[in-house]
């Protein structure tokens, strides 16, 4: 057993997915532990693991947290690295072991975003070549382009500064979770950084909620990210672009109602980004 790394994944009825995904992850031998976390699965999704993995630990949650769910896990792991994946997604032998050397070589690294090879096919994930041509630039102590976004189900934190962090935020629930956690992440000085020699593979499972509902959760999440961190001046014309779509758009209205109704959680949130933090992002949307 790898005594540096624990594997923790989120999920909620989608009990093939998850059990195909263990195999791959308690295959090889000296892999990481792993810890699932149940978002309260209706589908029989705990009983499962435990019948068939036995050496996988099993929380169960009376409710479904969304991302937070991660943050649990993180927090039963007893290693000073930790690696996410989806109940759809896994890694590439000898991956993981990669990961802790980077970490080990950078102790200023917070986290690893790996490689994302999607399908049967395996082909790269788009999201591969952005951050590769991240416009941030090189970054001295890190061992590749420094990103202030990533995918959950390939990346690798180290334990302490996720912690540190706070985890993924509640109020967000899912979707755009991740951007905020790397915000979160950089204000406190740790670095983020591409490494592509370290590989997950994810082959996305048939049971995904509808394009519409995601959509509209990506909305929402962009408002209040917003609200939590940046300047009230980015924050406004956030609040007043969803507002001009909402009044055209359905989406953008259930995404208005949603960041409405969310909005005094994440302004009891609300910690401004250091300057330096800022500047990156904008550049990023520059970028984009």
């Amino acid at each position: 057993m790898n005594e540096r790394m624990t594997v923790v994944i989120a999920t909620r009825d989608r009990r093939a997915e998850l059990l195909r995904t263990l195999k791959h992850l308690t295959a090889p031998a000296g892999e990481p532990a792993v810890i699932v976390v149940d978002n309260a699965s209706t589908d029989g999704t705990a009983r499962a693991v435990a019948a068939e993995f036995p050496g996988v630990q099993v929380i169960r949650l009376p409710e479904n947290l969304g991302a937070a769910a991660r943050t649990a896990g993180v927090q039963a792991a007893r290693t000073p690295y930790v690696a996410f994946s989806d109940d759809d997604s896994w890694w590439e032998p000898g991956a993981l072991r990669r990961a802790a050397e980077v970490l080990d070589a950078h102790p200023r690294l917070g986290l690893v975003a790996a490689r994302t090879l999607v399908g049967p096919e395996r082909t790269d994930d788009p999201i591969n070549a952005a951050m590769a041509d991240s416009p941030l630039g090189a970054a001295a102590g890190l061992p590749g382009p420094p990103v202030l976004g990533f995918l959950a189900c390939a990346s690798v934190v180290r334990r302490r500064a996720f912690l540190e962090a706070g985890g993924f935020d509640p109020v967000l629930f899912f979707v755009g979770e991740e951007r905020l956690l790397a915000m979160d992440l950089a204000a406190r000085g740790w670095g983020l950084a591409y490494v592509p020699d370290v590989v997950a593979v994810h082959e996305p499972s048939a049971h995904r909620p509808p394009s519409g509902r995601r959509l509209r959760a990506e909305l929402r999440n962009t408002l209040l990210t917003a609200w939590m961190r940046r300047p009230a001046r980015v924050a406004l014309g956030e609040t007043a672009r969803l507002a001009g779509a909402a009044a055209r758009n359905a989406d953008a209205r259930a995404a208005l109602a949603g960041a409405l109704g969310r909005l005094p959680a994440a302004l009891a949130r609300r910690r401004r980004l250091p300057p330096h933090v800022e500047r990156d992002v904008r550049l990023l949307e520059t970028a984009a």
